[in-house]
């Protein structure tokens, strides 16, 4: 990771706006590919470039904010075999006003990983099995896909994709019978600025260190 320097760095720019650090609400999570197989796309000159397959986990991680209210999206990147992000929840929010279109269960983290990789397994076997994907319609959000800013110490957001058919012979082979994703997920608790700064750095500047990435097979 980065290191921080308070004098280099505007740390007012990089903590949440009225966030008490001393709760536990904020997360680092990572999550790995079964056998780590690159099926996501890959990392061409220090970027990654998402192939469908990596679309469809971008898509479905923007939506977990659209389906459950009390959470919010900080800077995520999907790698070829594994992706990782930040992800605040306000355990101040009662379940019943959580509860959306969706009808969105528990809000642990727990509850949130497994949604999400049962919706990115069902989306992408869905894909192999048509050829065709059918994203579920989701209501206007500014929790959108964040993407920090190293220069400036600010979020930047990107519009939701629409996404089109797809010839299946160009997809990567998958074992349709598994999921996704590994079983186990690595979660972190970020309890300061300084852990959040260095986190969010490490997780945008990730693709142009994927030639030492301890996940690269």
């Amino acid at each position: 990771m980065n290191a921080y320097n308070p004098k280099k760095h505007n740390r007012k720019s990089i903590r949440l706006k009225g966030y008490d650090y001393a709760q536990a609400g904020l997360y680092f999570v990572t999550l790995c590919v079964q056998n780590r197989k690159a099926i996501f796309g890959g990392i061409h000159e220090g970027k990654m470039h998402l192939n469908l397959l990596g679309r469809i986990a971008e898509q479905e991680w923007r939506n977990t904010a659209e389906i459950r209210k009390n959470c919010s999206l900080g800077p995520f990147i999907i790698m070829p075999n594994h992706f990782h992000a930040i992800i605040s929840i306000d355990y101040t929010i009662k379940p019943s006003e959580t509860i959306g279109e969706f009808k969105s269960p528990s809000q642990s983290l727990g509850a949130i990983i497994r949604g999400y990789k049962g919706a990115t397994t069902k989306k992408i076997k869905s894909l192999y099995r048509t050829g065709e994907l059918q994203f579920a319609p989701t209501g206007k959000s500014d929790s959108r896909m964040g993407r920090f800013n190293s220069r400036t110490g600010e979020l930047q957001f990107a519009p939701t994709e629409e996404f089109a058919p797809t010839d299946k012979s160009a997809l990567p082979a998958i074992d349709l019978s598994k999921s996704i994703w590994q079983r186990n997920y690595w979660d972190h608790i970020i309890r300061n600025e300084k852990a959040h700064y260095n986190i969010a750095n490490y997780i945008i500047n990730n693709p142009a260190k994927w030639e030492a990435d301890k996940f690269k097979t």
